[in-house]
Order: C-alpha cells, then sequence, then structure tokens
C-alpha cells in the first residue's frame, strides 16, 4: 500500500503548490518482444526541459528507466512507452501495468510506427473491459496549458493518415493515451536528429506538456495557476 499511496501523493502535493513541492520523477517503459523501447533517447530529457521550464514542475532531468513488472513503477505518476515493432507483456507485467494504470499512474504510448498491430492486443490483456476509445479535439488533454483546437498535432508522414489519439478511460479517468500516426516522441528529440522546423518541435513539445499537467492537475485547466 505505501508504493500505490506514493502516486496520489505526488499528484496532490504536485496540484497544491502549483507542481514546486519536490522533485519527482518520470518513467520510459522498458518491455520485451524485441521492439526497440529505447528509441528516441533525447526525448524524455527535451520534454522534461520543457516542462521544468514553462510548467513549473521540479522534474528529475533524466527519466527512469522501468520495466512493467517493477514495483518501482508506483513511484512514477507519469510513464512514456515507444517503439517501431513487437511488444509482448507478460501475465505477470500485465497485471503489474494494471495495477499501477489504477492506482493513480498514467501511461503514454507513442507508436513510433510499426507498433501499432503489437500493441493493440497487449493493452487488452491489460484491460479487457475496456477498448480504445478515440480521443475528440474536445478532451481537456489537448486544452490544459497550451490549445490544440484540432486535436492532436502530426509532426512525422508515414502513410498520408491523420494523428489520432486513443484512450484508455476507466471510471471517468483517462489512463492510457496511445498516439498513433503522430511520432510525437520524434518531435521531442534534438532539432539535429531528425531536422524537424522549430515550429514542428514546439507543437510536439507542447503537447508533451499538456499531458503532463493533465496528468498532474487532472481535467480542470483552471486548477493551475501556470495557464
Amino acid at each position: 500500500m505505501r508504493i500505490i499511496l506514493n502516486i496520489a501523493t505526488l499528484l496532490l502535493l504536485g496540484a497544491l503548490s502549483n507542481l514546486q513541492a519536490q522533485t519527482f520523477s518520470i518513467g520510459l517503459l522498458k518491455y520485451s518482444g524485441g521492439g526497440d523501447w529505447y528509441a528516441n533517447p533525447t526525448s524524455l530529457p527535451n520534454l522534461i526541459s520543457y516542462s521544468n521550464k514553462y510548467l513549473g514542475t521540479h522534474i528529475a532531468a533524466e527519466p527512469v528507466t522501468v520495466d512493467a513488472s517493477d514495483p518501482e513503477i508506483f513511484n512514477l505518476p507519469f510513464v512514456h512507452m515507444t517503439g517501431h515493432g513487437n511488444v509482448i507483456f507478460s501475465p505477470s507485467e500485465s497485471e503489474n501495468l494494471r495495477n499501477y494504470l489504477l492506482a493513480g499512474g498514467f501511461l503514454h504510448i507513442d507508436d513510433n510506427y510499426g507498433m501499432d498491430p503489437f500493441i493493440r492486443p497487449q493493452l487488452k490483456r491489460i484491460f479487457p473491459e475496456h477498448e480504445l476509445v478515440e480521443l475528440p479535439p474536445s478532451h481537456p488533454i489537448f486544452h490544459t496549458k497550451y490549445d490544440f483546437p484540432n486535436g492532436l498535432p502530426k509532426i512525422h508522414e508515414h502513410d498520408n493518415n491523420p494523428p489520432q489519439a486513443f484512450g484508455i478511460i476507466h471510471e471517468g479517468r483517462l489512463v492510457v493515451m496511445y498516439t498513433f500516426e503522430c511520432d510525437l516522441g520524434d518531435g521531442w528529440e534534438d532539432p539535429s536528429v531528425h531536422k524537424d522546423s522549430d515550429a514542428a518541435r514546439q507543437r510536439a513539445l507542447k503537447m508533451g506538456a499538456n499531458m503532463l499537467q493533465y496528468v498532474f492537475m487532472g481535467e480542470d485547466p483552471k486548477k493551475s495557476s501556470l495557464n
């Protein structure tokens, strides 16, 4: 119970003190199956730096790499997952991820192109009672710190399809956000990696900041004095 309560404590203290009361960490999920969970190594550090500067957060500069079965995940209010290929969660990993999300955690999955057919059945193992639903542009996650009236921004082009944001909602709370046909994490990387325009990187970083603020502050952006 002590570990599970850590997530709620982090979020509560953050909300009450404009996210500046303590230093905490966010995570990068390591998984099995052969997919490159380690892709985009500069993305989370850059998002953390952006969030600390523009949201006033106190996130540790380097993310924590955490296995899906590791109890340490319960100390992380936000966990990011990316890759291009196969994903496999064992029964114990699926159970641990489910418990983490039910305890107040949040998982962002970013398809780096090629993950989609593998991650969907794994999510069904974690939440057999829920379906992935597309988040409309009106969803609060697109309007916390920065306004995205059209929903998820497009960062990289692959199949000439629009970007889509999907979610798993449990008891009214968004616990998983899955970004598809977007390459959001690519936009967080160092400019030299993908040669993205500054405008594209700003869209990606602002959307990432929105996700973090959503996790820390909940659905009502008026709760934060940072807007």
